[in-house]
């Protein structure tokens, strides 16, 4: 492992530590990083198959239970605009354990919600306060690796979040089998207490003193303004967030088009689906090794044109002779490979650039993603759902903004000091 300058000088530095010391901080770093960044996908959907029970439970409907959700994905929004800004301005590790532990409480409150209203209110803190893992463990990654490190650093987080969303499921699933869902968010407030240990213990204070922005929160926020400004920050934070829309899109269609258009089982719908998130984290892992030998910006376009060549085929072939289950899949499974590469590339790009404010940079990349994914997100729905054009529709669309952004991307191309 290597560790840069925080100042603005952004050169690398050879750590003074053996080898194999080294190598051994570096796995508990990337272990606890990939934990913070694997949190909030974990609290957004391990208690999804536990809804009809909690519905029961708080005596409200499914769209009820569902605003649980919906605040908890506000939540993330908001902490990652507010909690990445505030890192660059107090330090990493304030921001890491304090957002760790307050996860953790808001999780308790959430196992012992007595009413809907008190749940709600608790699922908002949790998403605030699980956004501080997402968006500052980008920002210690571009702390500490040199823009040589922080391709394949990026791939290993990308694939493990790939992962996230698959495993969550099936661990709530299992759970739920044995107890009520509240055991569900006990669980995580487990896994947050774990996560504020392995900061505290693991993860060193990468943002400096001197290195700091001044003026608090507000001169934090500022920054967020400073790097939008940036046309060479901006353009792969708008190709990230509409990338991401995409992916929010996929997730709203795909159980429709499997079970009440082919009439998959649950099962079955459940095995694509997971065969298609194994495909995305190959493609990040294959992301790592590919920019050894290419640059990011190219790989970048690459990812995002391949991408657009699934859903495209599928709405072609959907609007001419109507598409098979097996096609239909094929495609999604491209499209989802695809943007394994795309989105480590994307975000190495972004941070890289704007290294003058990583935290800053980092919330704008996940505030622009889960806002546009956001947004998407309905318009599947709202185009009706008894074929797969319409999701195969909108994640054109989106692709097609999302590799103009890319393309716009390496255009922008420069040196960030």
């Amino acid at each position: 492992m290597t560790t840069r300058d925080t100042g603005n000088t952004g050169k690398a530095s050879a750590t003074a530590d053996g080898p194999q010391l080294a190598s051994k901080r570096r796995a508990r770093l990337l272990l606890v990083l990939a934990g913070l960044s694997a949190a909030s996908p974990l609290a957004t959907d391990m208690y999804v198959p536990g809804l009809p029970d909690l519905a029961r439970s708080l005596d409200t409907n499914a769209s009820g239970a569902q605003m649980s959700l919906t605040g908890f994905l506000a939540g993330i929004i908001v902490g990652q605009l507010v909690l990445g800004p505030l890192s660059d301005a107090v330090g990493r590790r304030p921001v890491l354990v304090c957002g760790t532990v307050l996860f953790a409480v808001f999780s308790a409150v959430c196992a012992l919600a007595p009413t809907l209203e008190v749940l709600n209110a608790a699922r908002v803190g949790q998403g605030i306060t699980g956004a501080a893992g997402i968006v500052v463990a980008r920002a210690v990654v571009a702390d500490l690796f040199s823009d040589g490190e922080l391709a394949p650093v990026f791939s290993r987080l990308g694939a493990i979040s790939a992962t996230a969303p698959v495993l969550a499921p099936l661990a709530g699933g299992a759970l739920l089998l044995a107890v009520s869902w509240r055991y569900v968010f006990a669980v995580l407030a487990v896994v947050g207490l774990l996560l504020a240990l392995g900061v505290l213990r693991w993860i060193p204070e990468s943002h400096p003193p001197h290195a700091r922005l001044a003026g608090g929160l507000a001169g934090g926020l500022r920054a967020i303004g400073r790097v939008a400004g940036r046309r060479a920050v901006l353009a792969p934070v708008l190709a990230l967030a509409f990338g991401g829309a995409a992916v929010f899109a996929y997730i709203a269609g795909t159980t429709f088009v499997f079970q009440d258009i082919h009439h998959l089982s649950p099962a079955f719908s459940s095995l694509v689906y997971g065969v298609n998130a194994v495909g995305n984290m190959a493609g990040s892992l294959a992301y790592g090794r590919l920019a050894q030998h290419r640059p990011a910006e190219t790989l970048l376009i690459a990812g995002g044109g391949l991408a657009l060549t699934g859903p495209a085929a599928l709405l072609l072939i959907q609007a001419t002779i109507g598409s098979s289950m097996p096609f239909t899949w094929l495609c999604l499974l491209t499209s989802l490979t695809a943007l394994g590469i795309f989105f480590p590339a994307v975000v190495t790009i972004a941070q890289s650039r704007g290294r003058a404010a990583p935290g800053a940079t980092s919330a704008l990349l996940g505030g622009g993603q889960f806002l546009f994914g956001a947004a998407a997100s309905p318009l599947v729905g709202l185009f009706g759902t008894h074929s797969p054009a319409p999701m195969a529709a909108v994640m054109t669309a989106c692709l097609i903004l999302a590799t103009l952004a890319a393309t716009a991307t390496k255009r922008t191309r420069t040196r960030t000091p």
